[in-house]
């Protein structure tokens, strides 16, 4: 099969095929990317809880997706991927026997120095971008494992494309350039969604973990919803140029969508846009050259169960392992 292609050839971004009566958990979905991916997921008729730190906005996003998604079933908890030592509590407050997805997009993007830290020590992007969601992982997947097939969507970012990571520093202690940094903590991510898949293909498990990217994605090409986002005409207007090879924050949302609807995605595969890999509907891609790096990815691994004090979601045996804390 062509990289670029699916054994489902029409994918219709505009209606997602019915989910009814499964589960999805969406971090970060009161904002960006992870409010359209949580809307468009609420289309399907599955139940989308939104992973959020702050409940004010959590309500609001609530309000939009009930507007906008006439008899969406959604709601929201409390959910710090910063604070580590918050998660158990917040899977504890899902509430749910099993879970049928977890999209991992809630993240930060620091401009200017100086270097923040999280609570714990941790430098603050990849804290929240990669520690986070690999020690959520961990406390999630006896939910995911309880479900038939579940799916396990990591949201990377192109920015990672041209990065590479330092293992002698893989928090910025030394070298802290945060747009750099930024693209460093969501490349960790990525090559944790790919090696958790490959640890659960080895274990044998039903659980599939995929990695998207949502491409360029910019704020003056997405259309507003009042309650969450706004856009001026005059931020249109400029936003237009980059039309031609960006778009918005909705379609940014197309490919983590596919990779939790659509029955042909496989675990261990990269999907993106379909033009440049920087807009357009959402399509199977070649991995990234560097993100197939075993060794790279082992050590990410063994790092990240050390940095967050989890035991990994899959063990060396295979199995989900229990937590040390």
């Amino acid at each position: 099969m062509s990289p670029s292609t699916s054994s489902v050839p029409h994918w219709d971004v505009g209606r997602p095929p019915r989910a009814d009566g499964r589960v999805f958990l969406v971090t970060g979905g009161n904002a960006g990317i992870g409010y359209f991916v949580a809307e468009q997921l609420a289309a399907s008729g599955a139940e989308v809880v939104l992973g959020s730190r702050d409940p004010r906005r959590a309500e609001a996003a609530k309000a939009s997706l009930r507007d906008r998604v006439p008899g969406a079933r959604v709601r929201a908890v409390r959910m710090d991927l910063a604070d580590l030592s918050s998660l158990p509590a917040a899977v504890e407050s899902l509430g749910v026997q099993r879970l049928d997805a977890v999209v991992l997009n809630a993240g930060i993007a620091l401009d200017d120095p100086p270097r923040r830290v999280s609570a714990a020590g941790h430098e603050l992007m990849f804290a929240t971008n990669h520690l986070g969601h690999f020690a959520l992982t961990a406390r999630l997947m006896p939910l995911l494992a309880a479900a038939p097939a579940a799916r396990v969507v990591t949201m990377g970012s192109f920015a990672a494309r041209s990065e590479r990571l330092d293992l002698a520093d893989p928090q910025s202690v030394r070298d802290y350039r945060p747009k750099r940094t930024y693209g460093r903590s969501k490349l960790a991510q990525m090559y944790f969604g790919l090696e958790l898949d490959r640890r659960l293909r080895a274990a044998g498990s039903a659980v599939r973990s995929v990695v998207v990217h949502p491409g360029g994605a910019l704020d003056s090409l997405t259309p507003p919803r009042p309650l969450v986002h706004t856009r001026t005409a005059g931020a249109r207007l400029l936003g237009l140029p980059a039309a031609t090879v960006l778009q918005g924050k909705d379609a940014g949302a197309w490919s983590a969508v596919r990779a939790v609807l659509d029955p042909a995605v496989r675990g261990g595969e990269l999907w993106g846009p379909r033009v440049l890999g920087l807009r357009g509907r959402p399509r199977r891609e070649p991995v990234w050259p560097h993100l197939t790096d075993g060794a790279v990815a082992a050590e990410v691994w063994r790092l990240s169960g050390e940095l967050a004090d989890v035991e990994p979601p899959v063990g060396e045996r295979g199995e989900a392992e229990g937590l040390r804390n």
